[in-house]
């Protein structure tokens, strides 16, 4: 396989041995390149060999010494060196196919590839790795993998994520285990089907593979209102999120799994119950999956907060978030209005995928528009950045961030929600432009 240069660092490696756009890297230290894993491996050492064919199609091989971290400063058309592995599953409770349709094509794609898991820690399922393939992350000792669990009884398991390699699931996480390669999991719970005893084994079953099994996340299932010929699945009860909790606890008290186990903030509001401290969560593991969010937020803001200054003048603002999280944005709010800033906390109804969604980051521009045009009464509006495209403007429902602004007839800001302390700064950056204004 030859992976086209796309281009080539200044001053790097690659630019002084005249290696140019358009060339062909052929192989390293003799082995073939099949994609940015391999790339890494081979190339992490202080001496390598690399093969290039030139744009004229001549094989020029270089021989370099390095630092073992240096790079060689080459670009490719592609971050993974090779196509985004699609997902082979069919989940019951897949979020994407409760999208509504008529949306821009990359809501609809659903990528679950190893290689993202290690680079970004995205959740992958393994259910589309080859046994071929699977020995490539042990021989490769890729760690660490974030795994969606689910249940590690493997008929529970199939019925859940419909796949035929779904059962497989305790077999390969025993081998990462007899391999010494770390991996964090999580659970969607879809209390009907893997919770109650399942969820107990699951429990187990995981911790008895520490300490490469690091930690484990317990969802609520997401339910959207476009189901329709969907596997029937009821909304996560308050009764059900206690009875998680509860469940959860009490294997973390049993098993001495306090850094282990973990239910996300959001089944902590579903339950009705206040989220736990800080301490709680230890190393927030699982910070991506919404466990200990809001208390790792709290305590950067906290902190930023007490080394500033009061305002010249009273600054009021608004700020939207979803319904789940509101009441602890008001009670954090609070503790800036002796900065002179005050800051009306708007929880907005989920219409575009229905009430049962409650989470911020799936808020669209629409949604707020239509709640509260005409209530806004600040000079400017917040919101968090994660209910926009990563490095981009858009929302959910394809409106920009400019329209939204422009419907409202205020500025909006995105903030960051998972930095406090960022979002002190950019608050208090915000509010003396304001009174400059």
């Amino acid at each position: 396989m030859k992976h086209p240069v796309t281009g080539v660092d200044p001053d790097s490696i690659a630019d002084e041995l005249g290696i140019r756009p358009g060339w062909k890297l052929v192989s390293v230290n003799g082995e073939t390149i099949r994609d940015v894993i391999d790339y890494e491996l081979f190339t992490n050492n202080e001496r390598i060999t690399a093969e290039f064919e030139t744009a004229e199609g001549e094989l020029v091989i270089f021989d370099i010494e390095k630092e073992i971290w240096e790079p060689l400063g080459l670009n490719f058309g592609s971050g993974l060196m090779s196509p985004v592995r699609q997902c082979a599953n069919h989940c019951v409770f897949c979020f994407i196919d409760q999208m509504p349709r008529g949306h821009r094509g990359t809501l609809y794609f659903k990528d679950d590839d190893w290689r993202l898991s290690l680079i970004m820690g995205n959740y992958v399922t393994l259910t589309n790795v080859s046994d071929t393939e699977f020995r490539r992350i042990l021989e490769r000792r890729v760690s660490p993998l974030y795994i969606s669990v689910h249940a590690t009884d493997g008929a529970v398991r199939k019925t859940m994520m419909r796949s035929k390699n779904a059962d497989r699931i305790m077999e390969r996480l025993t081998a990462l285990h007899e391999h010494g390669l770390k991996f964090h999991t999580q659970i969607v719970l879809c209390p009907e089907l893997n919770g109650g005893e399942i969820l107990k084994r699951t429990l187990r079953d995981l911790k008895s593979l520490s300490p490469e099994a690091q930690s484990v996340a317990v969802v609520p299932v997401g339910l959207t209102k476009h189901r329709e010929g969907l596997f029937p699945l009821k909304p996560m009860s308050r009764d059900d999120a206690r009875e998680a909790i509860r469940i959860v606890e009490e294997f973390r008290a049993e098993y001495g799994a306090e850094d282990f186990a973990f239910c996300s903030d959001e089944m902590y509001l579903r339950a009705g119950y206040e989220l736990p401290p800080y301490e709680y969560y230890g190393a927030f593991d699982q910070i991506e999956n919404g466990v200990g969010l809001f208390r790792l937020f709290e305590s950067g803001f906290i902190e930023a907060l007490g080394e500033r200054s009061p305002l010249p003048r009273r600054v009021e603002l608004d700020s939207v978030c979803g319904t789940a999280i509101s009441g602890c944005m008001r009670e954090l709010f609070s503790k800036l209005e002796p900065y002179n800033i005050s800051v009306n906390v708007h929880a907005v109804r989920n219409d575009f995928f229905g009430e049962s969604v409650t989470v911020s980051g799936l808020v669209t521009a629409g949604d707020i528009i239509r709640q509260e045009l005409g209530r806004l009464t600040g000079e400017a509006l917040l919101m968090t950045s994660s209910m926009l495209r990563e490095m981009d403007d858009v929302f959910l429902d394809g409106m920009h961030l400019p329209r939204l602004s422009d419907e409202l007839h205020m500025p909006v800001y995105p903030m960051p929600s998972d930095d406090g302390e960022r979002f002190v700064s950019e608050l208090f950056e915000i509010t003396e432009r304001l009174i400059k204004e």
